[in-house]
């Protein structure tokens, strides 16, 4: 599988790659970071509004477990691929979490239960009835909610690649650039489950498209938006995607968009950026 960079690192599209299930299974494994200096980043720091980022980030890859939770509830559990996919996925975001808490805790930072305990507590009765809106909503969607879900998964993951892409292009520390690197080529797997069980859904239901249409217009929001203050949720897509730079970054993502059967034209990730108006603050 390829992961649709360049010899410089740089995507210039998010592709839609085919998927080997069996072989991800054998080589899943957490983000090698061992052999990175987080020391240099005592010598060369992060910047504010880098470090702002790393947590958002932080915080959603380690809440990867309850979004699993809420699914398992839906009827993605019931097809065996899904759930050993699913598994190894949730495996490999937590790792990423540890991960980027280890660049947080370089800069003295909290991360991992020091940052996840408060924010879960701060999530309060939205947090205890996630489960049941995703049940509810398996339930009116039947079968048809499989296809949203795996559409919903292949443009989250296409969007947090993006983000750890821009977020390295910023920056340019070259540990950062190396960490979030790899990262995204373990959620390019990620997104090549999502994006080729989604194409095939789609691509066998009208139905499904139609569903699936009208959900995302509805209900789809910047991944970590729902668990988030809105004022990071802003931050975050100002830093990463304002400026033309940015917004060539999210045209790329709704391009791997359009091309999914039945759902050209949604322009998600613009409407999202126009939803939040862009005035970062540090």
């Amino acid at each position: 599988m390829t992961d649709g960079s360049n010899r410089t690192g740089r995507r210039d599209e998010y592709q839609i790659m085919s998927f080997d299930l069996a072989a991800y299974r054998q080589t899943v494994r957490p983000v090698q970071v061992d052999d990175l200096d987080f020391g240099a980043f005592r010598d060369r720091p992060l910047s504010t509004g880098t470090l702002r980022c790393l947590r958002y980030m932080h915080d959603v890859e380690s809440h990867t477990v309850c979004y699993l939770r809420d699914l398992l509830l839906t009827s993605s559990h019931r097809d065996p691929e899904i759930t050993t996919f699913l598994t190894m996925w949730n495996y490999e975001e937590y790792w990423h979490g540890v991960a980027l808490g280890r660049v947080l805790k370089a800069h003295g930072e909290p991360a991992e239960a020091e940052r996840i305990g408060p924010m879960r507590a701060r999530l309060g009765t939205k947090d205890r009835f996630a489960p049941f809106v995703h049940a509810l909503g398996s339930s009116l969607l039947g079968e048809d909610f499989v296809a949203l879900h795996m559409t919903w998964g292949a443009i989250n993951e296409w969007s947090t690649q993006a983000g750890y892409d821009r977020l390295a292009e910023i920056e340019g520390h070259p540990v950062l650039t190396e960490l979030l690197g790899r990262i995204a080529r373990q959620e390019a797997r990620h997104i090549a489950f999502y994006a080729t069980q989604a194409r095939g859904r789609l691509a066998r239901s009208a139905k499904a498209q139609r569903g699936t249409r009208w959900a995302l217009r509805r209900l789809w929001a910047p991944v970590g938006s729902t668990v988030m203050p809105a004022v990071e949720t802003r931050f975050l897509l100002d830093y990463l995607m304002g400026g033309s730079a940015g917004r060539r970054c999210a045209q790329r993502v709704e391009r791997n968009i359009d091309r999914l059967p039945g759902l050209d034209g949604l322009q998600l990730v613009t409407r999202a950026l126009d939803k939040y108006p862009t005035s970062v603050a540090a």
